[in-house]
């Protein structure tokens, strides 16, 4: 599994389930600053705030944006409703790793939201932005969900200049590996079996 950070909260990921590629992008929004794609070509698109502002999506994308449960392209995804209307929070089942993108928030899980992402391998929180998690709050939700590795976005870019660096969030979560990377190549013999790993990505 391939995962990239295009900005704010878009992650990009790219997935080989049964020997066929399949690339996933998640929140790609229009971003008022800083470079961003203006076009991507995805097997698959996910929103966690609707799709209203996405960029030009080619290729005809499956598109996933509310609540619920599919299995497309040998990904499993599910969706459970976020804090606000019209939020989600997305799980991405694929290569025998699962992955949770929770969106924009600043709110710890309700019960039912950490019944659906619990028990996985990587999560991509914010860190950073205005409405996002401070540092405290940011670890509070990874020593809840205990993922094999974490992935940090939404933090100071050339997109959300006002945002803060990652700095803050990875002195609080005790990580020392702040040097970002261009992408990260994930496989499930590869992850970590007791301590949490951090992966900083660069911004594409």
């Amino acid at each position: 599994m391939h995962i990239s950070w295009l900005g704010n909260t878009a992650i990009k990921i790219q997935t080989k389930p049964f020997d066929k590629d399949v690339t996933i992008v998640i929140d790609p929004y229009k971003q008022n600053k800083g470079n961003f794609p203006r076009s991507l070509t995805p097997d698959i698109a996910l929103f966690t705030h609707g799709e209203k502002d996405s960029i030009t999506l080619s290729g005809d994308p499956f598109v996933f944006s509310t609540a619920g449960e599919v299995d497309i392209k040998g990904v499993l995804i599910t969706a459970v409703e976020g804090h606000g209307e019209g939020e989600t929070m997305v799980r991405i089942d694929a290569e025998d790793m699962s992955l949770v993108h929770v969106g924009m928030i600043n709110k710890q899980l309700t019960a039912k939201q950490l019944e659906i992402l619990s028990n996985i391998d990587i999560l991509c929180l914010p860190v950073g932005n205005k409405d996002s998690f401070d540092a405290e709050g940011a670890v509070k939700l990874v020593n809840e969900i205990e993922p094999r590795v974490v992935i940090p976005y939404a933090f100071n870019s050339d997109n959300d200049p006002d945002a803060k660096a990652v700095d803050t969030f990875l002195k609080e979560i005790g990580s020392k590996n702040g040097s970002p990377e261009k992408k990260v190549i994930l496989k499930k013999k590869d992850l970590p079996e007791e301590d949490t790993d951090v992966v900083v990505l660069e911004k594409e």
